[in-house]
């Protein structure tokens, strides 16, 4: 190392170049022209140096230690606006911009300061005082800046006088949140309320309650250690020591109260973890010192300090033990990665730090990539300088990936987002002026100016293609979702049970209850069809009462059974009723067991019908005694009936239907009858589909007795109609959803109702009222003697031809092998014996049945 250092000592000059400031352009670091003037403030030197004069005067002192981490930061700035003059952001405008070194110092930022408010285009450059500075002009439009918060808040309480936006892209300090105080102060990261809430809850979560807490002897220090304290006490945490360094380097006693704050580490041997609010350069020394007494604990790094590469390169840091950091959010760093690849190509003739950079860059050419950093540091506590630029940028070209080593990607991001905002606020303001013109706008005017328009109440923010956080669009908030305040992150969702809310809401409605209503079109034409079906029964059953003693209706079962018929049917129409309006507990457990055992009812007097009818003219002798055994009229429709009351029953006992409310509609609460039980429901029904199904095998084998008083036939198809409707029923009324649920159910319910009353009772009012002549006793007897004696002849011709193969199979078996013979004996026998011996048969049974028949029908 000595070596190197008298090697490169024999090619460079040593001057004094930490020159006075004899003028104020002496003391800009960096400016480039612009319509528009950015200012910025970054601390590029770690620390100013002691004044020697006693006594001491007024006087800006020279900046030494070259921090590589802040020359990167400002060339953010200054890749951040080239990006902006070279996009369509601000057409035919021009941004320029002057950076000063703080050296961070609050001096140095104040003079710059100073600098920065004084008027534009004056010779004089000073601060002009007026009691209204609503039209002054100042030098610059905006600052960039600082990094430390105790710069920050010296800064903006001057910046206030003019209102000048500052857009601080490091500064944390919960302090400077208060608009009050500092109402032109804006930054791009959050405050430390959040850093030491993530800080104490990571504490906690960790299982540590036992720490030690290092600080800075100024604003920044003192505001995020108290912050930090409340946090950790409502976490339950202990803080063991509290150590303050002081703020600046250029203190003599930092040396000492960094041995005494290790000291105090050393003896706290239970704390074994520590919260460190402290500054780079802070960090640097404690660290150093640090591994030199073999320290090793666990360090919670605050924002300032926990990415700097200057940190992670110190020698043999890894014996300190684990850091934990809190950073800041990062950005896509592609261009300005392509910008620092292309650094040597820059011009450096208004760049002060970038020719300095340069010449300790030279100076340390042949130091290796992890000393690099150590010596352009120590060469920067001297001045000095190279006698050729070739060859200066010949080495920053072999080695232009050392800076983006040095790169802290977070704080890279915050700045590139300062520009931003600064550019889009200039936007909006110079879209109906001349900003080419200095006067076109005053600084305190960009306040009130946003990157993007405020999203109203029913809107949301929604984060674009950009990088940049501040910058967004606005999109309505979704259906049942609500906003109500400017410029939110995201909707509130309403209550989906109870509310709703429309595309870009800004409150949430109450949902309307729904359910089929009296004044519905649909409800009252249901209800039209009901009544005209109990119209049709009440019309049937006067028909019938006025023709009692009629052939009709006496084969109907007579009045009795019409009667109990047509109530069924009444009822069934009836029971759609409390299919409709509000439902109740009452209407919902009624509806159901209504319509169940009233049908019920009517099928099992349609199944005696069936039947009797079968019964009459059956002429299978078994089939006739089977039926005689099982035709019991009242115990069949009681015990049928009776077990449908059971079912119903054990339904409303066990899981009786509720009133219950549908809210998965999503502007509306539907109304609905729960069934309780889709197994009851689906029994009762069931049993209802069984004993439909018994009547319709009965009624077809019985549908070609005689024609004008045969039901049969007409109870087959009212039974097809109503298993039809019921087929169809079920995926229709799985598949509706909706206030319209219970019309489905009544369709069916009218639909089988009709179908059974029309094949039923229609017919026979046919006959009673328009063919008359045929609804008499003689008529009725002859069809149904033609009808036995039709069915006796084909049953005579059945036994003729039974007795004709049992003579053949008799002629023939005596004697098998004399088949000739057998044949012609039965080829002579009479032929008039057998036809007379029909004939014979055939009348008697006609006449036999014929009595029976009349009889029974």
């Amino acid at each position: 190392m000595a070596l190197s250092f008298v090697f490169i000592t024999c090619f460079m000059i040593l001057l004094d170049t930490s020159q006075s400031c004899h003028t104020p352009d002496d003391f800009v670091a960096i400016t480039s022209p612009g319509h528009i003037m950015i200012g910025g403030l970054f601390a590029i030197h770690e620390k100013m140096l002691s004044s020697d004069d006693h006594p001491r005067q007024p006087q800006i002192q020279k900046c030494v230690g070259f921090e590589i981490s802040v020359f990167l930061q400002t060339l953010a700035m200054i890749h951040s606006i080239e990006m902006i003059n070279n996009s369509s952001l601000l057409s035919g405008v021009k941004l320029g911009y002057e950076i000063y070194d703080t050296c961070t110092e609050v001096t140095a930022a104040m003079a710059a300061t100073l600098r920065f408010l004084s008027k534009f285009n004056c010779s004089r450059e000073t601060v002009i005082f007026q009691c209204d500075y609503s039209s002054y002009v100042p030098r610059v439009k905006a600052i960039i800046g600082a990094g430390y918060s105790e710069i920050s808040m010296a800064v903006s309480r001057m910046l206030n006088l003019q209102l000048m936006p500052q857009v601080s892209y490091e500064s944390t300090a919960e302090i400077l949140s208060d608009k009050i105080r500092f109402p032109s102060f804006l930054r791009t990261v959050p405050s430390d309320f959040y850093q030491t809430k993530a800080m104490a809850h990571l504490i906690r979560q960790s299982g540590w309650n036992w720490v030690g807490a290092i600080t800075t002897d100024d604003d920044y220090g003192r505001l995020a250690l108290n912050t930090f304290a409340i946090q950790a006490a409502e976490n339950n945490v202990c803080i063991a020591f509290k150590e303050v360094l002081p703020a600046f380097l250029s203190d003599n006693t930092i040396e000492v109260r960094i041995n005494q704050t290790l000291e105090k580490i050393i003896a706290e041997a239970q704390v074994n973890v520590i919260v460190v609010f402290l500054r780079k350069f802070h960090v640097f020394n404690l660290f150093n010192k640090a591994i030199e007494r073999k320290i090793s604990k666990i360090w919670i790094a605050s924002d300032n300090w926990s990415t700097a590469a200057k940190i992670i390169t110190i020698p043999n840091v890894k014996k300190l033990g684990k850091v934990v950091g809190f950073t800041f959010r990062r950005g896509n760093m592609s261009s300005f990665h392509s910008f620092l690849q292309t650094l040597h190509m820059y011009p450096s003739d208004n760049n002060k730090p970038l020719h300095e950079f340069a010449m300790l860059f030279s100076a340390c050419k042949h130091i290796k990539d992890g000393d690099l950093s150590q010596c352009i540091s120590n060469y920067s506590q001297a001045t000095w300088t190279y006698d050729t630029t070739k060859t200066i940028e010949t080495h920053l070209f072999k080695r232009n990936d050392f800076l983006w080593h040095y790169t802290e990607p977070g704080l890279i991001h915050s700045i590139q987002l300062a520009v931003l905002a600064l550019g889009h606020a200039i936007r909006d303001l110079c879209q109906d002026r001349d900003c080419q013109k200095p006067n076109a706008f005053q600084p305190w005017e960009q306040i009130l100016s946003k990157c993007s328009k405020e999203c109203i109440p029913g809107q949301m923010k929604k984060a674009t293609g950009s990088q940049h956080s501040c910058c967004y669009e606005c999109v309505n908030c979704p259906e049942n979702h609500y906003s109500n305040e400017t410029d939110m992150d995201h909707c509130l969702v309403c209550n989906n049970e109870t509310h709703w809310a429309p595309v870009r809401s800004t409150m949430c409605f109450e949902k309307e209850v729904e359910y089929l209503d009296w004044d519905d079109s649909l409800a009252l034409l249901l209800i039209a069809l009901s009544l005209l079906g109990i119209a049709f029964v009440l019309a049937v059953g006067i028909i019938f009462t006025r023709n009692l003693k009629t052939p009709v209706v006496k084969s109907s079962g007579g009045l009795v059974v019409c009667y109990v018929m047509l109530a069924c049917h009444a009822l069934n129409f009836a029971s759609t009723g409390f299919f409709i309006g509000e439902p109740q507990d009452f209407t919902c457990k009624t509806r159901q067991t209504l319509f169940g055992v009233s049908f019920t009812l009517c099928v099992s007097c349609i199944l005696t019908k069936s039947l009797k009818i079968l019964l009459a003219f059956s002429f299978d002798p078994t089939l006739k005694t089977f039926l005689k055994c099982l035709y019991r009229p009242v115990p069949i429709v009681l015990t049928c009936t009776g077990i449908q009351v059971v079912i119903c029953t054990l339904w409303l006992v066990l899981a009786a239907p509720t009133v219950e409310e549908n809210t998965s509609l999503p502007r509306v609460i539907i109304l609905e009858c729960e069934e309780g039980s889709a197994l009851a429901f689906g029994t009762m029904l069931g049993y209802i589909a069984v004993l439909a199904f018994i009547c319709f095998v009965f009624a077809f084998k019985g549908r070609k007795l005689p024609e004008n008083y045969n039901e049969a036939k007409f109870l087959t198809f009212g039974m097809l109609i109503y298993f039809i409707a019921w087929i169809t029923f079920i995926p229709v009324y799985a598949t509706t959803f909706g206030k319209y649920l219970p019309a489905v159910e009544i369709i069916v319910i009218l639909i089988s109702n009709y179908g059974i009353l029309c094949c039923t009772f229609f017919p026979k009012c046919y006959i009673i009222l328009c063919k008359q002549k045929t609804n008499t006793k003689s008529v009725f007897l002859q069809m149904v003697y033609n009808y036995s004696a039709h069915s006796v002849d084909s049953l005579a011709l059945s036994h003729v031809s039974l007795d004709s193969a049992s003579h053949s199979t008799a002629t023939t078996n005596p004697r098998p092998g004399n088949k000739t013979a057998a044949c012609q004996n039965y080829k002579h026998l009479p032929v008039q014996v057998l036809a007379h011996t029909g004939m014979e048969k055939t009348m008697h049974a006609s006449k036999t049945l014929h009595q029976k028949r009349s009889s029974s029908i």
